[in-house]
């Protein structure tokens, strides 16, 4: 139970993270008249394959992250009822 928490936050921060780092790489390679500058077409092409695969895989990270999270709350809230249920039991 609470292995999805821990699962769910890291991979939550590691996606936010990765979100975060690549946008900051993208803002800081601009010029001041807004155009991004490379050192040729073949690192523009490869730099901007990479972003695009490192932009999914950090939105399929934050998903999981989600997911598991709420896999944890689930598993919480029948835990938090299979204890009522045997309280209210009569014996």
């Amino acid at each position: 139970m609470v292995a999805s928490l821990v699962i769910g936050i890291i991979f939550l921060v590691a996606g936010l993270g990765l979100r975060y780092w690549i946008n900051r790489r993208k803002f800081y390679r601009r010029s001041p008249m807004g155009a991004e500058g490379f050192s040729s077409y073949e690192s523009s092409v490869f730099i901007k394959l990479i972003e695009k695969i490192g932009k999914w895989a950090a939105y399929a990270l934050i998903i999981f992250g989600l997911l598991s999270l709420w896999v944890y709350s689930r598993e919480k809230k029948e835990d938090k009822e299979q204890q009522n249920v045997k309280i209210q039991k009569p014996v």
